[in-house]
C-alpha cells in the first residue's frame, strides 16, 4: 500500500513539471509602453516579433512629432525570457532620463541583460521628423507677408506722384494772379499738402 501511494506521488508531480514545460512562453507581441523624456515629450514604445524583436518609439513634441525603431534578439537573454515585461519597462525608464527618446540612443541597453551576447541588444535602425505644424506655420507667414506687400502696392497706388504742372506764359501773369491767389486759397483749404499745386491750377482754370 506504501509503494502504491509512494507511485501515485511520483506520477503526479512528473505530470505536474510536464505541464510546467507546455506553458506557453511570455510574449510581449502589441504591448504598449507610454512614458515621458526629460524635456516632457509625449512618447508611446510598442513592441512586435517573436525571436527577432522589433521596437518602435514614436514622439510628440511642441507641434513637432519624431520616431525611431530598433531591432535585435532579447530573447537570447534568459532573463528577458522569464519576464519580458521587467525588460521593456527597463527601457522605459532609460529613455525617461534622456531629453530626446531617438538621439544618442542607437543601441538600448538593461541590466537585466548585461552579460547576454550582443545579439541581444536593441540597435536603431532607422529614425526620422515629421515637422508638420512648423510647415503649417510657414504657410501661415507667406500668406501674411503676400497681404502686406498687396496692401502696400495698393496705398502706393492711391497716394501716386503730384502730376507736373504746365508753364504760365508772362502774358497770363498779370491777368490771372488774382484768381491764382484765391485758386491757391481754396486749394489750401480742401485739398492735400501734396496736391495744392494741382488743385489750385484746376480751381484757376474754372474760375477762368
Amino acid at each position: 500500500m506504501k509503494n502504491f501511494a509512494l507511485l501515485f506521488l511520483v506520477v503526479i508531480s512528473g505530470m505536474g513539471g510536464l505541464g510546467q514545460k507546455l506553458k506557453p512562453k511570455k510574449r510581449s507581441n502589441g504591448e504598449e509602453i507610454n512614458f515621458r523624456t526629460k524635456t516632457k515629450d509625449v512618447c508611446t514604445m510598442s513592441m512586435s516579433g517573436d525571436e527577432e524583436m522589433k521596437l518602435r518609439i514614436e514622439c510628440k513634441s511642441q507641434g513637432m512629432s519624431y520616431w525611431c525603431e530598433f531591432t535585435g534578439k532579447p530573447s537570447v537573454c534568459r532573463a528577458f525570457r522569464n519576464n519580458p515585461k521587467i525588460y521593456w519597462n527597463q527601457i522605459a525608464v532609460e529613455l525617461r532620463k534622456l531629453p530626446h527618446a531617438c538621439e544618442s540612443t542607437q543601441v538600448l541597453k538593461t541590466t537585466m541583460c548585461q552579460k547576454a551576447p550582443t545579439e541581444a541588444l536593441m540597435k536603431q535602425i532607422a529614425a526620422g521628423m515629421e515637422p508638420e505644424d512648423l510647415a503649417n506655420q510657414d504657410k501661415s507667414v507667406q500668406k501674411i507677408s503676400t497681404s502686406m506687400r498687396g496692401a502696400g502696392k495698393s496705398s502706393v497706388k492711391k497716394i501716386g506722384k503730384p502730376p507736373i504742372l504746365p508753364l504760365i506764359k508772362p502774358t497770363q501773369r498779370g491777368q490771372g494772379s488774382e484768381n491764382e491767389t484765391e485758386a491757391m486759397k481754396l486749394a489750401r483749404e480742401h485739398c492735400w499738402e501734396s496736391l495744392h499745386g494741382f488743385c489750385s491750377y484746376i480751381i484757376g482754370i474754372f474760375r477762368g
